[in-house]
């Protein structure tokens, strides 16, 4: 485990959510990936969350994928609530807001979010609850799930906001990817729903697409602790159940990063 304490405040921070991608998939693709994985594997966690709105509460509060095994002693948070009652480990970065968003602004951060799925469009109060986290947050049509190039316009417009940055401000940036989540048939030609092949060929596009927001994050003057991980899976078909917002190993299981650009 990284001690976040010397994390914090010498590192930007980039917190990239792989929405709905499922832990068997993401293994399956990772020589494909060299951005996501090219310094390492995924580990194999449990999400705090079966969908996206409650995992992404989840994940503002300081509560990650918890490694997916009974040792407790690993199971070591990076960000925990300060004065909760309980022992937190010595390189666990504490904070006194309610959330480790407002946590890192208080701290200097500049913090942005740019949105992805539903839950970040701002088009009625409850999209608005999520993006409301930060200080800047953005949300575009072609950033959702019905645009085959939606990771790509994501990273352009981080692209953008990067340069209005000056190259030593201490940055928190959020990015909710939608294209792994369904649909993603488009993803292989001639299929006509989703399966694990259709995503695991989003996210081969997503990788590739990460690349750039990669290199123009290890340009900037300070280095970036990385973390890449599913907000959740889904169901296909498994013992019935398709889609996910349920209680199934395809849906709790996702695959988690954590790396310095």
């Amino acid at each position: 485990m990284p001690d976040m304490n010397t994390i914090v405040g010498s590192h930007n921070i980039l917190m990239i959510t792989l929405d709905t991608l499922r832990y068997d998939a993401a293994k399956l693709e990772e020589e494909h990936c060299p951005n996501l994985c090219g310094s390492g594997p995924w580990e194999k966690r449990h999400t705090p969350g079966s969908f996206t709105y409650a995992a992404h509460h989840a994940f503002f509060g300081g509560f990650m994928p918890t490694p997916a095994n009974t040792e407790k002693a690993s199971h070591i948070r990076l960000f925990h609530s300060r004065n909760t009652g309980l022992k937190t480990h010595p390189h666990t970065w504490l904070f006194d807001t309610p959330d480790i968003v407002s946590g890192l602004a208080a701290e200097g951060y500049r913090t942005i979010c740019i949105g992805g799925v539903i839950f970040f469009t701002k088009k009625n109060p409850l999209a608005k609850v999520l993006p409301g986290y930060f200080q800047q947050s953005y949300w575009r049509m072609n950033f959702g799930v019905t645009n085959a190039r939606s990771t790509e316009n994501q990273v352009n417009h981080a692209l953008k906001l990067l340069k209005q940055t000056a190259p030593d401000e201490k940055l928190f940036l959020f990015m909710n990817v939608s294209a792994i989540h369904g649909p993603n048939r488009y993803f292989v030609d001639g299929a006509r729903e989703d399966s694990v092949e259709t995503q695991r060929a989003a996210l081969r596009y997503v990788d590739k697409a990460l690349g750039t927001l990669f290199e123009a994050m290890r340009e900037r003057e300070r280095p970036t602790f990385c973390l890449a991980f599913s907000d959740h899976g889904t169901a296909y078909g498994e013992d019935g159940y398709h889609g996910h917002r349920l209680a199934h190993d395809v849906v709790w299981t996702v695959p988690y990063r954590e790396f310095i650009l």
